[in-house]
């Protein structure tokens, strides 16, 4: 057995290992984005920085954000041709011509949007949380693995070289001691403020199609572009947007599973006055038996620790840490050990761009190219990339079982083999969201 868990660490240690990513630099790749808006442009064009590939098809339905994105694209990549724009995804697929799709669509389109490029044959980076309920994350899984298709999450605290570097140096070597807690936490003050009237949508956005399977409701500009978030009715707020990175990234780090239980409170405690309906407030507990993963978020006053706005605390018995986006810090408690703080890791010398490409957030940087780096050595080996679909699933599912749980007052235990929450029909029920006609929801067993 100790032979067993000392492969086991070995591998692991290689695999979160960022100079040990190797993939064909000389491969042509044809890649199409679908939703050319924030980060499907910033994510790209990280990839445009790493390996040979060619942008050729860009996919929104906004014709103006389209245009912008096409120019932007066409002035970063090697070839200096600018993309064919499309305003149905499933015209772009129907060209035949694609190796990897990325979709970066809000949150409400990304199931059937993966579901068919993975029936086309693509290779897939989809942008997180996977999905916007339970079964729909099921049958993106189900998907992925009935056609083969190698699919990266954008999940990319796996990739992030500072996080990794903690994960190796201090929780696989056993430095924290037995962890018993971790705390997650988001305290940015991101929630949509505003109440502005309903409105009439802009003439280059069709609406009818941006709205998609999601409830129609009258147009709001803060719906578009990025605010969408503020709306449950196109994801899972601050949970399903920040949570998931960070429960991702302990899961990532302690190798944990599904929780074995999830319970939430929250609610819209301080700004009531805002158009957005999504909790302000919110904790959730997630529940691993001998280690409880604790969530906090309030888009309101001011966090405890201002050095960490949004990351997450390991408490160990020898040593406590903490993580997030901009850094880490070891603090042992033994005497005698000094503690050790560690930045986020730049790279502006290999790619200058980062200083000047407007949106982008420049910490991050290094680890989407990693993430996409980790994505093509997975393509070339057919192998599972480190942020695979099932670990964006567990993440995302998890969250959206907090907000479930805490919109019904209860602890919720969901069974992935059977697709049902243990002993609760109502909340079974509501693992499906409905769709709107004439949009059919996607189903593990019929993809």
């Amino acid at each position: 057995m100790l032979r067993r868990s000392f492969l086991a660490s070995t591998a692991a240690s290689l695999a979160y290992d960022l100079s040990a990513q190797t993939f064909d630099v000389q491969k042509k790749r044809r890649v199409g984005l679908i939703g050319s808006g924030w980060y499907g442009k910033s994510d790209i064009l990280r990839l445009v920085q790493i390996a040979p590939v060619e942008i050729v098809s860009l996919c929104d339905v906004d014709t103006v954000m389209l245009d912008k994105a096409a120019d932007l694209v066409a002035s970063r990549q090697a070839s200096k041709k600018r993309p064919r724009l499309f305003t149905d995804y499933q015209k772009m697929l129907a060209e035949k011509d694609l190796d990897l799709v990325e979709i970066a669509t809000p949150d409400h389109w990304h199931s059937l949007a993966m579901i068919d490029c993975a029936r086309a044959g693509l290779d897939l980076y989809v942008q997180k949380p996977i999905s916007v309920d339970v079964i729909e994350g099921e049958s993106m899984l189900a998907a992925a693995r009935k056609y083969n298709r190698t699919v990266q999450i954008g999940t990319q605290r796996r990739s992030t070289p500072h996080l990794i570097e903690a994960k190796n140096r201090y929780i696989d070597e056993g430095k924290l001691g037995k962890i018993g807690l971790v705390e997650i936490y988001c305290y940015y003050h991101m929630r949509a403020t505003q109440n502005p009237p309903d409105s009439t949508p802009p003439a280059n956005l069709d609406y009818e199609r941006w709205t998609g399977p999601a409830p129609m409701r009258p147009y709001n500009s803060l719906v578009h572009p990025r605010t969408w978030r503020a709306f449950n009715e196109y994801g899972n707020g601050i949970m399903g947007d920040m949570c998931v990175h960070m429960l991702d990234m302990v899961r990532w780090m302690m190798n944990l599973g599904w929780p074995q239980s999830v319970s939430s409170t929250g609610g819209i405690l301080i700004d009531q006055a805002s158009k957005a309906n999504i909790p302000d407030t919110q904790e959730a507990s997630f529940d691993f038996g001998n280690v409880k993963v604790i969530w906090t978020h309030r888009s309101w006053g001011a966090p405890p620790d201002p050095k960490y706005p949004w990351g997450a605390t390991f408490y160990g018995d020898k040593a406590t840490l903490k993580a997030g986006v901009q850094g880490y810090d070891y603090i042992p408690l033994a005497k005698g050990e000094s503690p050790v703080h560690k930045d986020v890791t730049y790279e502006f010398e290999q790619y200058p761009e980062d200083r000047t490409e407007a949106d982008l957030e420049r910490h991050v940087a290094p680890a989407i190219r990693g993430h996409m780096r980790d994505l093509l050595a997975a393509i070339d080996n057919r192998s599972r990339p480190v942020a695979d679909i099932e670990q964006g699933h567990i993440s995302t599912a998890s969250c959206i079982l907090a907000n479930m749980a805490m919109k019904l007052g209860r602890t919720l235990r969901y069974d992935s083999q059977t697709r049902t929450v243990l002993n609760d029909n109502e909340a079974t029920a509501m693992l499906r969201r409905p769709y709107r006609a004439p949009y059919i929801h996607p189903e593990p067993d019929k993809v």
